[in-house]
């Protein structure tokens, strides 16, 4: 039975007039199941920030509507259904600003290039959606490990050409109308990159990996720039941010490019 002799201390007037943009929870882990691109749904852990607006007025937020709307029910979305979950942030805590910002591990089934031996490799995928003023807004970001292998080493060595592994990042915006999944950034990227990576290669697949990298040499420049040409001509895309970070082999710090490109 609820006492309603216990005082609302949260729901007090606050006389010190000022707005506080964004408070909520932070740092919080909850299972998920991710809803991919081809409508699979795939079981996960994320981290969660959830956040409203609060009133200049209004003394504290409702801490735990947030833990709530969590456990309300099993935690499932896709790129189509996350706003869903922000609106009812938005909803709950009765607020017309609200952001949810998700990270987690997406994985993917891949082939290794010869056997076909198959494995599953991990990106960092993240979802930020926010309703400011009523309206909402998403963007997608995901880092998708590669490899980067230096042109100049290879023009100038006899023996070889000095790898590394690469970290790309790309937070996207779609159009109106429009959809941008998390595969088709994770495609993009590993296109672009002297090779993809896998987690299982046997012999054979090492090779195909090995020279397909030697075949394809790529500057953080050029890494950048290529998906950018791509990411500039898809009408899909509103709005990038692209990163490439290239952990260098022969020197003790990473290359590092960035575009961004508001159409």
């Amino acid at each position: 039975m609820k006492n309603t002799l216990l005082p609302d201390t949260q729901n007090k007037k606050d006389i010190r007039n000022i707005v506080i943009n964004q408070v909520g929870i932070k740092d919080i882990l909850h299972p998920i199941n991710f809803v991919n691109r081809d409508n699979a749904s795939h079981p996960s852990v994320a981290n969660f920030t959830m956040t409203v607006e609060l009133p200049a007025n209004v003394k504290g937020t409702h801490m735990s509507r947030f833990i709530e709307i969590l456990n309300d029910r099993e935690c499932n979305f896709g790129i189509e259904s996350f706003m869903n979950l922000v609106q009812k942030v938005a909803d709950k805590l009765e607020s017309n600003d609200a952001q949810v910002i998700v990270d987690f591990p997406f994985f993917r089934n891949k082939k290794a290039p010869s056997s076909g031996v198959q494995s599953l490799l991990d990106y960092q995928a993240t979802l930020i959606g926010s309703i400011i003023d009523s309206e909402p807004d998403l963007s997608i970001k995901v880092v998708v490990p590669v490899t980067s292998l230096c042109p100049c080493s290879k023009s100038i060595s006899k023996y070889g050409a000095h790898n590394q592994r690469s970290h790309i990042t790309i937070e996207a915006k779609a159009s109106e109308g429009e959809i941008i999944y998390l595969e088709d950034l994770i495609d993009l990227a590993e296109q672009k990159a002297s090779s993809e990576l896998y987690a299982i290669l046997k012999r054979d697949d090492e090779k195909v990996v090995t020279e397909r990298a030697y075949e394809n040499p790529a500057f953080v420049e050029d890494i950048v720039r290529d998906i950018a040409v791509e990411l500039n001509a898809n009408k899909k895309v509103s709005y990038y941010c692209l990163e490439s970070e290239n952990f260098e082999s022969i020197h003790n710090h990473s290359a590092y490019a960035l575009i961004k490109n508001q159409k």
